[in-house]
C-alpha cells in the first residue's frame, strides 16, 4: 500500500510537471516557441520521399534560427509519421491541432492523405504548404488555408501526353493505375489529353498499393502491344511493375509521373528504369548554383544525397517562414495567430525558393509552378531532364 501510494503521488506530480511544461511557451532562453509540423510518411512504402521532405524542412528551420531568435522566438520543428495513410493522416492533424505552438504544417506527400487531413486544418486555421500534393481536388475546394508550390495533375498529366504524342509519337496507349486519388487523377487527366491529340487507348487496369505481382494485368498489356504504357503511381509499386514488364518482354516505352521521381525506383527496377520516362513536378535542384549549395549543404547534415523533394520541402517551409514572419511584423516575441498566418502565408505572390518561384491564387495554388520531363538512360537517379514545361 506504500509503494502503491508513493508512486501515486510521483505520478501525480510528473503529470502536474508535464502540464505545467506544456502550458509554457517559452524557450530556454525565455524566447517564444513556435512549432512547424512536417506530416508525411516517415515509414512505409514511401518513406524515401517522405524522409525527403522532412529533411529539407528540418534545414529550412535550421537555417532560419537565428534569425527568428532575433525576433524572440525559438522554432522548433516537429515531425509527424502519416504512413500515407489518409487515416492516420488524420489522427496527426488532429493532435497537432491540440498543440497550439504548432502554427503550420509542411505536408502531405501523399493527396490522398491531405484530402482528409486538410479538413481538421482548416477548422483550427493552420496552414498547410505542400511541396508535393498535385491532386486538382487539394485546391479546388477552396479551403483557406491549403497551398501547394508545385503544379497540379491537370497541368502535369497533359503536359506528359503531349510528349507522349508528340516527341515519343505514341499512338496506342496502355494505361494502369493504382486507384488512389493522385494515381486515378493522373491517369485520367493524361488520358483525356492523349486521346484530344490523337491516341487511341487501347485499355485500362487498375492495381491496389501494396501489390507485389503484375502478371496479369501485364498479360492483358502484352495481348495489346501498346506503343506506350502510361502508369499512375508511386515508386514503390513502379519499380516492381517495370522490372516485372521488361521480364516479359515489354521493352516499349513507360511512362509516369512525379510519384516516381525517386531513387527508391532505380533500387526496385534496376536496369528496366531504361526507357522510362517521368514528368515531374519537381525540377532539377543541380541546374543552379543556389541549388548546389543546397545539395551540398543537404548532403553534410544529413549524409544523404537529395531526392526529388528534398529541396521541395525546404522551399514549402520557407513560404510557411516568410509568411509567418510577416505575421509577426514588428511584435517581437508575441507569436501571432494562427488565422493571420494562414492568411499572410495566402498573400504570398512573389517568393524565390531554390527551385522554384511561388506566388498564390487565391484558391492556393502556385502561379509559378512548372512540370519537368526525364528519362533514365541508365539505371542511375536522377534521370536526365528532356523537357521542361511552362503555363
Amino acid at each position: 500500500m506504500v509503494l502503491k501510494k508513493g508512486f501515486a503521488i510521483l505520478a501525480s506530480v510528473s503529470l502536474a510537471t508535464g502540464i505545467l511544461a506544456g502550458c509554457n511557451n517559452s524557450g530556454k532562453d525565455g524566447n517564444t516557441v513556435i512549432k512547424i509540423a512536417t506530416n508525411t510518411p516517415l515509414s512505409g512504402n514511401n518513406a524515401i520521399l517522405g524522409e525527403s521532405i522532412k529533411l529539407g524542412a528540418q534545414l529550412a528551420l535550421e537555417d532560419q534560427k537565428a534569425e527568428f531568435k532575433k525576433l524572440g522566438f525559438d522554432l522548433k520543428l516537429v515531425p509527424y509519421d502519416d504512413q500515407g495513410d489518409p487515416k492516420k493522416g488524420v489522427a496527426n492533424a488532429e493532435q497537432l491541432a491540440a498543440d497550439n505552438k504548432i502554427l503550420g504544417v509542411v505536408g502531405h506527400l501523399n493527396s490522398g492523405v491531405a484530402i482528409p487531413s486538410s479538413l481538421k486544418y482548416e477548422k483550427d486555421h493552420i496552414v498547410m504548404v505542400s511541396p508535393s500534393n498535385t491532386a486538382n481536388e487539394v485546391t479546388d475546394r477552396g479551403l483557406s488555408v491549403v497551398n501547394r508550390i508545385c503544379a497540379r495533375d491537370d497541368f502535369q498529366g497533359p503536359a506528359g501526353a503531349n510528349f507522349a504524342v508528340n516527341t515519343l509519337k505514341a499512338k496506342k496507349i496502355f494505361i494502369i493505375q493504382d486507384k488512389t486519388p493522385y494515381g486515378t487523377g493522373l491517369a485520367n487527366e493524361f488520358k483525356d489529353a492523349a486521346v484530344k491529340l490523337g491516341a487511341t487507348v487501347l485499355g485500362e487496369e487498375g492495381i491496389q498499393v501494396g501489390d507485389k505481382d503484375f502478371n496479369g494485368v501485364l498479360n492483358n498489356v502484352k495481348a495489346k502491344n501498346p506503343d506506350l504504357v502510361f502508369f499512375g503511381g508511386l515508386y514503390a509499386e513502379g519499380g516492381i511493375l517495370l522490372k516485372q514488364a521488361r521480364d516479359k518482354g515489354l521493352n516499349m516505352p513507360f511512362m509516369g509521373g512525379d510519384g516516381m521521381d525517386s531513387s527508391g525506383l532505380v533500387d526496385i527496377a534496376g536496369d528496366a528504369v531504361k526507357n522510362f520516362y517521368y514528368t515531374s513536378v519537381a525540377g532539377d535542384t543541380l541546374k543552379t548554383d543556389i541549388g548546389k549549395k543546397f545539395a551540398d549543404s543537404y548532403k553534410s547534415k544529413f549524409n544523404k544525397n537529395i531526392e526529388s523533394f528534398s529541396s521541395y520541402g525546404y522551399d514549402s517551409a520557407g513560404v510557411l517562414l516568410k509568411g509567418l514572419k510577416d505575421a509577426i511584423g514588428d511584435k517581437k516575441g508575441k507569436a501571432p495567430s494562427r488565422e493571420a498566418v494562414a492568411k499572410a502565408v495566402r498573400d504570398i505572390q512573389d517568393y524565390q525558393g531554390v527551385v522554384t518561384e511561388v506566388g498564390f491564387d487565391d484558391k492556393g495554388d502556385n502561379k509559378f509552378a512548372k512540370v519537368f520531363i526525364y528519362s533514365f538512360k541508365e539505371a542511375k537517379y536522377p534521370g536526365t531532364q528532356v523537357g521542361e514545361v511552362t503555363k
